[in-house]
């Protein structure tokens, strides 16, 4: 049975430390496009796109928020009225790798202190440039558990490696609930 073709929009908020990859991914979401020269984010920036589920039509305004300390006083009102957030975090066996994982709780706290109990999804970035079997599954699977976000998934903005679940994932999480 169809639905009834409301229209709906959800606000997705992306986060994580700077230099991994949070435009790059919606980038490719979006627009499917890989960009190799980094640009950064100053303040925020924002994408929309457009997806039909069951006959309604969805749009997404998705804020990929700078994660440059430098930018803190502007993030809280970038944060207002979001559905859903995704924390981004490099893979990368170097020290922004090691920092980025070792910032998720602060960056949910942020969530959680700006927006209330609203999914959250981890995404561990630029699995392209390390060897797969070296992704640690069970401390990335702690990390969601202590923190109660929904999932997490393994992708690369560069490749498109798990991108589309990993949005869609989050799209149809907030689709179902305003069912």
């Amino acid at each position: 049975m169809s639905s009834s073709g409301k229209k709906l929009r959800y606000k997705i908020t992306v986060i994580g430390d700077g230099r991994i990859g949070k435009t790059s991914l919606i980038s490719k979401y979006t627009l499917g496009a890989f960009d190799t020269d980094y640009v950064e984010t100053i303040g925020a920036q924002f994408s929309k796109y457009d997806k039909k589920i069951d006959g309604d039509s969805i749009r997404l305004l998705l804020w990929d928020i700078a994660g440059q300390d430098s930018f803190d006083f502007l993030r809280p009102s970038f944060y207002r009225e979001s559905d859903a957030a995704i924390i981004v975090y490099s893979l990368e066996e170097n020290e922004l790798g090691n920092r980025s994982f070792q910032n998720i709780p602060n960056w949910y706290r942020e969530v959680n202190q700006f927006c209330g109990d609203i999914p959250v999804v981890l995404f561990a970035n630029k699995v392209d440039l390390i060897s797969e079997d070296k992704v640690d599954h069970d401390k990335i699977q702690k990390i969601v558990n202590e923190n109660g976000f929904l999932t997490y998934y393994i992708t690369s903005a560069k490749t498109g490696q798990g991108v589309h679940k990993a949005f869609n994932t989050i799209i149809e999480k907030l689709y179902t609930r305003s069912k």
